[in-house]
């Protein structure tokens, strides 16, 4: 996948297959733009295809996860690259606003939701509308002390439109979500953990350490079945008993034969502790590192060339031949 400085967040790979995904744009409280959700959509598609990503960890700069939509009417001067070439926001008229939040909002959470790999929000302040529903669209949820999580779409007349209504009665029930939404409340750290909103909160400077820590810990478990039980999660809410037992039987049909399953056992059986996932580190092990950081550079130039407009035959034929040069 892509990494680097993009237009309102970053992408850092950390060991072992950590992609920590950072809004970038504090003095904005970390706002998001139709843009930056329709990046920060395309960044995960890429991680999902990504044998060296394992987990996804999202967070945010400063005194704010995210504090929803940007605003503040300045986010045409955020910095940095965009990964994908500007299309019209939508939001100019009734069916506008529909297409917006079908095509480019709603996309988000949906791409979090349906992305295989674990993944984890690090709340590190407020997260509000968009911030609180991104969060919430996540597997796992650390909070630091001092952040806050609410919806608070009412206070300005408007609803919680990119799926935070369904994610949290998912998760604490029709009655409490009635409350939280029309009572417009902004719960503490605290408050959210007694909800069930957050499964763990840190002290602030122990964030970023603590979410390492799992992130880890999730990185060196089997993948296959990892995301097999993921997806299984999930579609359990939507099926009945009998379809549920078809559902993971047909996935365990893959697990228990799965090379991970035969080194667990023989952990085990050896009374030491199993070494998963050699399938994706010989995956990785295939391609010389520099083809994939180059692979990078041009994915970076093409982006680039896309957004001012110009073709990408030339940058496409100088990767082919840069990328000719490396071993395989």
């Amino acid at each position: 996948m892509q990494t680097g400085e993009f237009t309102g967040f970053s992408v850092q790979l950390r060991d072992p297959g950590i992609a920590w995904i950072q809004f970038n744009t504090p003095e904005r409280l970390n706002g998001l733009t139709q843009a930056i959700k329709r990046d920060l959509t395309e960044t995960i598609v890429q991680a999902q295809m990504d044998n060296a990503v394992r987990v996804l960890v999202f967070t945010g700069e400063g005194r704010a996860f995210c504090a929803g939509d940007d605003i503040s009417g300045q986010g045409k001067n955020i910095e940095g690259d965009a990964l994908l070439p500007p299309i019209p926001p939508g939001h100019d008229s009734d069916i506008g606003t529909y297409e917006g939040l079908r095509h480019l909002s709603q996309t988000l959470n949906t791409g979090v939701r349906s992305c295989d790999k674990i993944s984890i929000a690090a709340v590190n302040g407020v997260a509000i509308q968009t911030g609180m529903s991104l969060a919430l669209a996540c597997d796992f949820r650390i909070a630091a002390e001092s952040s806050r999580m609410g919806s608070a779409t009412l206070r300005f007349g408007l609803l919680p439109d990119e799926g935070g209504q369904y994610l949290l009665v998912q998760l604490i029930g029709v009655a409490k979500t009635m409350d939280f939404l029309i009572n417009k409340r902004i719960a503490s750290a605290a408050e959210c953990l007694q909800l069930g909103l957050v499964h763990e909160v840190v002290a602030d400077d122990e964030l970023e350490t603590r979410t390492m820590a799992f992130a880890t810990e999730l990185a060196n478990g089997p993948q296959v079945s990892m995301r097999l039980l993921k997806r299984s999660v999930y579609n359990a809410w939507d099926l009945s008993w009998e379809q549920s037992l078809d559902e993971i039987a047909a996935k365990t049909a893959i697990s228990d034969h799965h090379p991970d399953a035969r080194e667990g056992g023989t952990a085990f059986r050896e009374k030491r502790a199993p070494s998963y996932n050699k399938w994706l580190q010989d995956s990785i092990s295939k391609e010389h590192p520099g083809r994939i950081r180059l692979r990078n550079v041009l994915a970076q130039l093409e982006g680039e060339a896309r957004r001012l407009g110009l073709g990408v035959d030339e940058v496409q034929a100088l990767g082919q031949e840069l990328m000719s040069k490396l071993p395989e």
